[in-house]
């Protein structure tokens, strides 16, 4: 099924994914969802329940491999090594779609390689959906290459799911493969809608069986409440929660935007079916493919450059049709390409230069630039933050807990520390609870050392009490708006 015996080109192509893949590995913490996730894999060291006692929206598997990787340089050479596998396995998955015509697979991965890589889309960040591709790919060209055995679905929906548990929006590239078997049966009639519907049955299974494992887990654990609310209930509130103004509004009107694109996916499978037997079913397939990926990455309608990511294979298929391909199909590619490159200007999807990034380490390694000057031009804080981090470092021991009011998990992830209270982000507090109920908590806490950052919003509930009780300090490298509070029987009291 997977090629043993890779082209010189492909092994060409992974030689130069490892050279653009060294500048990630000297990243500071600078991107707030990977120090979440960090901060998670932190609090799974330290035994703590995910989601009943440290708390995020996600599946646990990004968790939990920010667990086993320990810090952001591992986190980064997990995602090369991942993102390596993942390319020869859509080299075979294209392999498979157009085994007569070698060219088409060939720039195919080519353009995957680049687009998985670049900053552009954030290939240089460790997010779910870039190695949530990874499982989709495998499973469908597991599906594509064997018989459709149960044992042959049921492996292939197990593999499925550990993307499902990266990311929930990679159910949505599930329905390619049932799109698939339609358009190669060639009649619909009760005996090939049968056989459909038991090949859909066992893959679904097989989807399910590794994520029911996980309710057993936390249930075992006393979470699943927990679980189901934060992993699954609140991402239905993220559909909708980009654009304030909606809330209050009617569950039609407010989730009107969505219903539409769904439509548009039935409409566009509609057509592609409808014409199934006068176009190519490997460009049936891609095209299908391309209109779930597209719903997925614009689910919650939020423009972040790695939601696309998830689109990225069926894109490299269609535009290696349009650079290699011939004849009407060619032409044909232009449709569903037109539409792939309408979503991110229509949702105004942001992006990210990718040359300055490789500048930037170069800068670093030549001595250029200091250290500082480097890992600001991430983030004008980044400083401040590691002057934080080692402070925090130096004066409390691991299992001593410290609060940050700011917007993300940098401080904690660079420290290892842990918060409190379960919410390690001030937009989990204002989304999921509210200032005076964490107040309490913290006060009740009484956390060796309490860092306001001056960006953060007013935290007034914590202002007279912190006055009374701590100590306000002031350290190098960090600006006197961002305030520090210790506690006087602390260790850095005595310093």
């Amino acid at each position: 099924m997977i090629k043993k015996n890779l082209p010189n080109w492909l092994i060409i192509v992974i030689l130069l994914v490892l050279i653009f893949r060294i500048p990630t590995l000297f990243m500071p913490y600078s991107y707030g969802d990977e120090t979440i996730y960090l901060t998670l894999g932190e609090g799974i060291r330290q035994n703590l329940v995910l989601y009943k006692d440290i708390h995020d929206n996600k599946p646990p598997l990004i968790y939990i491999v920010a667990a086993i990787v320990v810090n952001l340089t591992y986190f980064k050479l997990f995602l090369a090594i991942w993102n390596i596998a993942t390319i020869i396995v859509f080299w075979n998955l294209a392999n498979k779609l157009f085994a007569s015509k070698e060219s088409v697979p060939k720039v195919a991965t080519i353009i995957f390689a680049i687009l998985t890589n670049l900053p552009l889309l954030e290939g240089n960040i460790v997010n779910s959906e870039i190695l949530m591709i990874g499982p989709i790919t495998l499973s469908f060209l597991i599906l594509l290459s064997s018989k459709p055995t149960t044992k042959n679905l049921i492996i292939s929906g197990i593999i499925f799911s550990i993307a499902v548990l990266f990311k929930l929006p990679a159910i949505f590239d599930l329905p390619a493969i049932i799109f698939f078997w339609l358009l190669i049966s060639k009649k619909i009639d009760i005996h090939n809608l049968k056989v459909i519907f038991k090949r859909t049955f066992f893959f679904c299974l097989g989807v399910s069986l590794p994520i029911i494992l996980t309710f057993v887990w936390y249930a075992a654990r006393g979470a699943l409440f927990d679980y189901v609310k934060a992993a699954f209930l609140e991402n239905i509130g993220y559909l909708s929660s980009w654009n304030p103004s909606s809330k209050t509004q009617p569950f039609l009107v407010k989730n009107g935007p969505l219903l539409i694109r769904a439509a548009i996916v039935f409409l566009g499978l509609s057509i592609i079916y409808t014409f199934r037997k006068k176009i190519p079913k490997n460009f049936a397939f891609a095209s299908g493919w391309l209109l779930l990926s597209l719903f997925g990455a614009t689910l919650s309608g939020r423009p972040y450059p790695h939601y696309l990511v998830q689109a990225i294979p069926s894109i490299s298929i269609l535009l290696a049709i349009l650079f290699s391909g011939e004849g009407l199909v060619q032409s044909l590619t232009i449709i569903p390409l037109t539409l792939a490159f309408f979503v991110p200007v229509y949702f105004k999807f942001w992006y990210y230069p990718s040359l300055p990034f490789y500048i930037n380490f170069i800068n670093f390694v030549t001595n250029k630039i200091t250290k500082d000057e480097y890992i600001n031009n991430f983030n004008k804080n980044m400083a401040r933050n590691y002057a934080l981090a080692q402070f925090i470092k130096i004066t409390t021991s691991k299992n001593e807990r410290v609060f940050v009011w700011g917007d993300d998990a940098k401080i904690y992830a660079l420290s290892k520390r842990l918060p409190p209270i379960k919410y390690i982000a001030d937009y989990h507090i204002k989304d999921f609870s509210n200032k005076s109920v964490v107040a309490k908590q913290i006060i009740e806490a009484r956390p060796k050392i309490v860092i306001f950052l001056s960006e953060s919003e007013p935290f007034l509930e914590l202002e007279d009490w912190l006055k009374k009780n701590y100590l306000k300090i002031q350290i190098p490298k960090v600006e006197h708006t961002t305030r520090i509070y210790v506690l006087p029987s602390s260790k850095v009291a005595s310093l």
